[in-house]
């Protein structure tokens, strides 16, 4: 009897030392912290595997064996031995990608003006190039015209160079890839350039005469020859005549000692040529010299937009021309009354003195004096 008296004893005791512990053990899981995890299953994905340990399920993925659930420490552990599941993982965050700033921007003071309201809004540039790619991530493409009877798309940038221009003349200000020059001015894509980046004078004649049809404010020909047309200067010519500003890059073809190397259209008085300098402000090697260089702008590991949604660095005078023609586009914006001789003569002005003319013209544009 007393052998009886003594088990019941035991049982008590441990029913009791059940129910206290089993208790505060529940309470410990139910105060346990509880994050986001995603959750693969092996096979079909069962909630009441994750249910079972005190998880909550908030979505099960299509076309996929996954689970997003809401999950105690001691459930994840025990997740994760479980022979039917993939992998536990915890659900991170993403950030958005942040805008850059080109260094090339800073470096003319561009984003200052930006800064005061300036984005060079109601201001029409032309980019006689490759054509660019309309539908990047961070262009808005106005309009267009191709010239090149084989790629006769404008918005189907093949080689790149003219997505990469686009860019630099007007990126756009959002939360992604690079800012432009003047962000909010209109991009139009003359296609005269092909995918190999090449591109005939009669092309090119045929796109000046589409962008003064069409009203151009600016035109940017980050591109060039080394032998002259009398067409092409007529071409360049009439759009200066209609109140168009030129601007070309200069050439990479580098100094030749006193000998003037630098290439057509920018050779012409009616264009504006556009040397290359460095992020110091040394003129970079290849940029082309000569008594016509009017003014410098960033054209080493300048980052820019590409075909495909993606950003790379080139270097050229093609890289220097567009921060000019944006430069323009904002002291247009910020007087619409300004002739295009006007805008030229202020640009030259402004400019910031780097050293002998023949290398540097008169300077590096200067965005901020140039509106002010």
């Amino acid at each position: 009897m007393k052998q009886w008296k003594w088990i019941s004893f035991i049982l008590l005791f441990a029913l009791a030392f059940s129910t206290l512990f089993g208790t505060a053990a529940s309470a410990d899981s139910k105060d346990a912290p509880v994050e986001d995890y995603l959750i693969g299953f092996k096979n079909d994905a069962r909630s009441n595997a994750v249910t079972s340990l005190g998880g909550e399920v908030e979505h099960q993925y299509k076309h996929m064996n996954v689970v997003k659930a809401k999950l105690p420490e001691q459930a994840v552990d025990a997740l994760s031995k479980n022979p039917t599941i993939d992998f536990v993982e915890k659900d991170h965050e993403a950030q958005a990608f942040e805008q850059t700033t080109p260094e090339g921007i800073s470096q003319i003071n561009a984003d200052d003006v930006q800064e005061d309201g300036n984005s060079g809004s109601g201001v029409k540039v032309a980019v006689l190039d490759s054509g660019i790619e309309a539908d990047h991530e961070d262009l808005d493409v106005a309009g267009g015209e191709s010239f090149v009877s084989e790629e006769p798309d404008p918005y189907n940038d093949q080689n790149g160079h003219g997505t990469h221009v686009a860019g630099t003349v007007a990126g756009v200000d959002n939360d992604l890839g690079v800012l432009g020059t003047a962000p909010e001015s209109d991009l139009y894509a003359v296609k005269v350039l092909n995918g190999e980046g090449s591109g005939s004078y009669s092309d090119i004649a045929a796109g000046i005469e589409w962008a003064i049809d069409n009203d151009m404010d600016v035109i940017n020909m980050s591109l060039g020859g080394s032998i002259g047309s009398s067409t092409l200067e007529q071409a360049v010519d009439n759009a200066d005549d209609s109140g168009i500003l030129v601007v070309a890059a200069a050439g990479n073809e580098g100094s030749f000692g006193p000998f003037n190397t630098i290439g057509y259209p920018a050779k012409y008085d009616s264009a504006m040529a556009v040397g290359a300098v460095d992020g110091d402000n040394n003129v970079a090697s290849f940029s082309s010299r000569g008594e016509e260089l009017e003014v410098m702008a960033p054209g080493v590991d300048v980052l820019s937009s590409v075909p495909g949604d993606s950003y790379e660095e080139f270097d050229g005078t093609s890289m220097a021309s567009p921060h000019v023609a944006g430069v323009a586009a904002l002291v247009l914006a910020d007087d619409l009354s300004l002739s295009n001789d006007e805008v030229r003569t202020i640009l030259n002005e402004t400019a910031t003195p780097l050293g002998d003319s023949f290398d540097y013209g008169n300077g590096l544009v200067n965005a901020e004096e140039a509106v002010q």
